[in-house]
């Protein structure tokens, strides 16, 4: 298991900078210094790696985000601890990986739609139930619909065409969006929460 671990690793850390459809298994031996005969006998074909790949990663997202929200002290609080940590996540991450996946990996890109769908949907939907209890987010937000707006962002900002990687930082993208998306759900005390995380002063 110690060998399919770091094959896991490296392959994800080659992944993520080049992009999945330029990585070949060569790559991935010669980046380990490891034969391809000792690299297929862990797995038979790149597919398996990056199906292996993501789902431990999508794992690890998953504690992560756990981890975030209940260390939050609010739901926006909660939402600025996870804009941090997209902004580590993704700050290297080739702006081909998502449709890479989809266009090559059709396995691993439904694992990849499960996680957003079901995972993620419902801690957007658990963090405005929570803004509204604490008075933070709009009483009146239809919630089924805001929440899939937010989730459509998230792959919105890797759109190549939309937001083209030579103009627009991935890091840059991701902020605009999430600051965009709390303004509009909050209310007037959860504006002036959001402005002092932004250490921005507003006229009233």
């Amino acid at each position: 298991m110690e060998i399919k671990d770091r094959i896991l690793n490296h392959a994800q850390k080659l992944f993520t900078r080049n992009g999945i459809k330029s990585v070949s298994m060569d790559d991935i031996a010669a980046d380990m210094a490891m034969s391809k005969k000792t690299l297929y006998k862990w797995f038979e074909n790149k597919d398996q790696i990056v199906q292996a790949a993501m789902t431990r990663h999508l794992e690890s997202t998953q504690f992560d985000c756990n981890t975030m929200i209940q260390g939050s002290t609010s739901a926006i609080d909660e939402l600025f601890q996870m804009l941090e940590w997209v902004k580590q996540e993704f700050s290297n991450v080739h702006h081909s990986i998502f449709y890479d996946l989809q266009k090559f990996h059709p396995v691993t890109w439904q694992l990849w739609q499960a996680h957003k769908n079901e995972f993620i949907l419902s801690q957007i939907i658990q963090n405005l139930r929570r803004g509204i209890a604490e008075g933070l987010f709009r009483a009146d937000l239809d919630m089924e619909v805001i929440a899939r707006l937010r989730l459509a962002q998230i792959e919105l900002q890797f759109d190549p065409e939309l937001y083209p990687a030579r103009a627009f930082a991935h890091e840059r993208v991701s902020v605009a969006l999430l600051e965009h998306f709390m303004l509009g759900v909050a209310t007037l005390r959860g504006h002036k929460l959001i402005n002092e995380y932004r250490h921005v002063t507003e006229e009233e």
